[in-house]
């Protein structure tokens, strides 16, 4: 018999379209077996998590933009001084007005400047990102998109470093950008938080080592609810001082 012209282009496009897509089946199976997951802040890439409240969310914001971090660890897991807790089950061992009144009034002092304490907040931070912190860490601290610490350059200079860590470590806060002060501590003798900038801290801080020992040991002039300036002797480490009297000295 004559086979018809079209019964045979008909088969050879069937068989071209099972060779083409085998070949595609067999490409994306050896890609993938050979392909590597990008990893973000501990979670791979294509992993999609659960939605963050908004307030959670906000929460961690406040918790590395205040340097909660630098004394409880990365998403409060601790492990950065021993005098100071992680907050990883803290959550739901207090209530939010627990929690809300250590934020606010601190957790007492220390005469030792190698141990850090829970200094007080309430003058600083608003009441409302205490009621974000309370609701982050209820929740238990979870992964946020974006709250993370700034990071801090390297081989640029130690006064570069140290502008970085005036960010990371919350001097800005309190001290106010460029150390220009005007921060409000309503029951300290002067109303406000001093200014790390400018005549009078140059005069009274005249040498490295004064810049240092204050950073160190901390400045605690009255209880709650007067704002005092917290150690760090046992939080920062000897080159990190040294970055952030680089970068104070700058300040004119």
């Amino acid at each position: 018999m004559r086979r018809n012209p079209l019964v045979a282009v008909a088969a050879a496009v069937a068989v071209l379209l099972v060779a083409v897509a085998a070949l595609v089946g067999w490409a994306a199976g050896h890609y993938t077996s050979n392909s590597t997951t990008v990893t973000v802040a501990g979670t791979p890439a294509a992993t999609t998590s659960a939605a963050v409240d908004p307030t959670v969310a906000a929460g961690a914001h406040v918790f590395v933009q205040f340097a909660c971090a630098q004394c409880h660890g990365e998403n409060g897991r601790g492990g950065v001084s021993p005098h100071v807790p992680a907050l990883t089950g803290v959550g739901k061992a207090l209530t939010v007005a627990q929690l809300a009144h250590i934020i606010d009034h601190g957790l007492g002092e220390s005469a030792n400047p190698t141990e850090p304490y829970m200094p007080v907040w309430g003058a600083v931070i608003s009441k409302r990102q205490v009621a974000e912190l309370v609701a982050y860490i209820r929740a238990g601290l979870p992964n946020v998109a974006g709250a993370t610490p700034p990071a801090v350059p390297q081989n640029q200079g130690l006064a570069v470093a140290g502008g970085a860590l005036y960010v990371r470590d919350g001097c800005i806060n309190c001290h106010g950008p460029n150390g220009l002060g005007g921060v409000p501590n309503p029951l300290s003798p002067d109303k406000t938080i001093p200014p790390l900038s400018g005549a009078d801290f140059r005069s009274e801080f005249n040498t490295d080592k004064k810049i240092t020992d204050v950073i160190r040991s901390g400045s605690v002039i009255g209880r709650s609810p007067i704002v005092s300036m917290p150690h760090w002797g046992g939080i920062l480490s000897d080159y990190q001082l040294r970055a952030l009297v680089a970068y104070l000295k700058t300040l004119k």
